[in-house]
């Protein structure tokens, strides 16, 4: 024990004589542990961003919606007067799929009803949609203020809406919406509920549901069959459009995750039976999506850490042709003290050393550069659009999550202690290996 002691003093003390070359050598290891870590919490982070976005979609939810054909879309393309576009998922459907999985444990349509949604001389494209109270549940929502849907507005017919957080923003920025009262089209209906925000917008979960969530309006599926109807007219860049559509979306969630894959694919059968092609319908499965989304998500970690690992490597090389000049420097220093008694083993042992701590110091200090430029990156990305000169290249709400893991910060200083240890060691084998009498001799 007191030889290793020793050996460990001597070998810090050599470091210490040579400040600025340990400082310079050891920078290769630093940047190569920050490299991996900062690269592997921008990784994750945006993993877990896109997971988190996905899973909201439900990890049991089959998404079936309507779609206007292309064929539809050209046409409209090169009239200026207004039509009539039939398509998507009838009620029929519904009731087919509503018989084909009578073990679902939730099958809710959604009917997009209303061109424009109106208070005063505010005004936007409507995106209301007639549905059930079980929609809450499926579609991962939650009621901030108020109450959503309940079973007697759907018997009752009632004219009442549940608004997304941004609908409230922008129709009532100063006023409660409980209890007011917004047009759809010609239509009033009063506000019972407000959602609370959904952290969609602008993400990997909008591009998959197709539309801001916090835009929604929820009304009962029978106000919207009764009183609106399967019509939707809008009024676009001078023309006229009208589509109907008798359900807009199906979401289906099944009692267990490990039958999604089988009845996603017996869905799909079913509705390309009955609209072949599926030029008009489309299906969106979060799971299929949320694992796609986890292999991508390891094939960068890997590419990540491929890099870095070259950060590494370099930093290597740069350990062991300092520590080869310095058996070359010090060779009257290992003569004297193999001279003296110093065994092989003392000199192997004494070069070990030296790369091994130098090596992990440069270790520990990466890892403290790592987790503060990870969280730096974090918290100074979200803010780049306040600077005074530069903040209007960037958009208002830009982010880069990170997110540090534990398994990249032992990963990077093993892998970092190694680096030094198997670098150092043909250099301490090196001058362990020194003639005695030739060592003497040197000048």
């Amino acid at each position: 024990m007191s030889f290793l002691l020793e050996t460990i003093l001597l070998g810090l003390s050599n470091l210490r004589l040579r400040m600025l070359r340990s400082v310079l050598t050891a920078l290769g290891i630093i940047f190569g542990v920050a490299a991996v870590i900062i690269m592997s919490s921008l990784g994750e982070g945006s993993k877990r961003q896109a997971l988190a976005q996905i899973e909201r979609l439900g990890a049991r939810n089959i998404i079936v919606r309507s779609q206007k054909p292309p064929e539809s879309q050209g046409q409209q393309s090169t009239q200026r007067q207004g039509w009539l576009s039939r398509f998507g998922i009838t009620r029929a459907d519904l009731d087919v799929v509503r018989e084909n999985f009578p073990e679902a444990e939730a099958i809710v349509p959604l009917k997009e009803v209303g061109g424009q949604v109106l208070r005063g001389a505010l005004r936007r494209t409507s995106q209301a949609y007639g549905t059930t109270p079980d929609f809450v549940r499926v579609a991962n929502l939650r009621v901030e203020r108020g109450r959503y849907l309940n079973e007697a507005d759907l018997e009752q017919r009632s004219m009442v809406a549940v608004i997304g957080s941004e609908i409230a923003k922008q129709f009532f920025p100063l006023e409660d919406p409980l209890g007011q009262t917004l047009r759809i089209d010609s239509r009033v209906v009063t506000v019972v509920g407000v959602l609370a925000p959904v952290g969609l917008a602008g993400g990997a979960g909008a591009a998959l549901i197709g539309r801001d969530l916090n835009l929604d309006m929820h009304v009962p599926i029978t106000s919207a069959r009764e009183v609106f109807g399967d019509l939707v007219v809008r009024g676009q860049s001078g023309s006229m459009s009208a589509n109907e559509t008798q359900v807009s979306e199906i979401y289906m969630t099944v009692s267990d995750r490990d039958r999604v894959i089988v009845d996603s694919q017996r869905l799909r059968r079913i509705m390309e039976s009955r609209h072949p092609g599926m030029a008009d319908v489309s299906l969106i499965v979060p799971f299929e999506l949320l694992e796609n989304a986890r292999k991508t998500a390891l094939t960068f970690n890997l590419v990540f850490g491929a890099v870095a690992g070259i950060s590494l490597l370099v930093g290597g090389i740069g350990i062991m042709n300092i520590m080869l000049a310095s058996v070359t420097e010090r060779t009257r220093e290992i003569g004297i003290r193999r001279a003296i008694g110093a065994t092989r083993r003392h000199i192997l042992w004494q070069f070990l050393v030296e790369t091994s701590v130098l090596s992990a110091i440069g270790g520990l200090l990466g890892v403290a550069l790592g987790v503060g430029g990870s969280l730096l990156i974090g918290w100074g990305v979200g803010r780049l659009s306040m600077l005074p000169v530069i903040g209007g290249l960037f958009p208002s709400g830009t982010s880069l999550p990170t997110a540090v893991t534990t398994w990249s910060i032992l990963l990077s200083f093993v892998v970092a202690t190694a680096t030094g240890l198997i670098f150092g060691l043909y250099p301490a084998r090196r001058a362990s290996r020194q003639d005695p009498i030739v060592a003497l001799r040197h000048d």
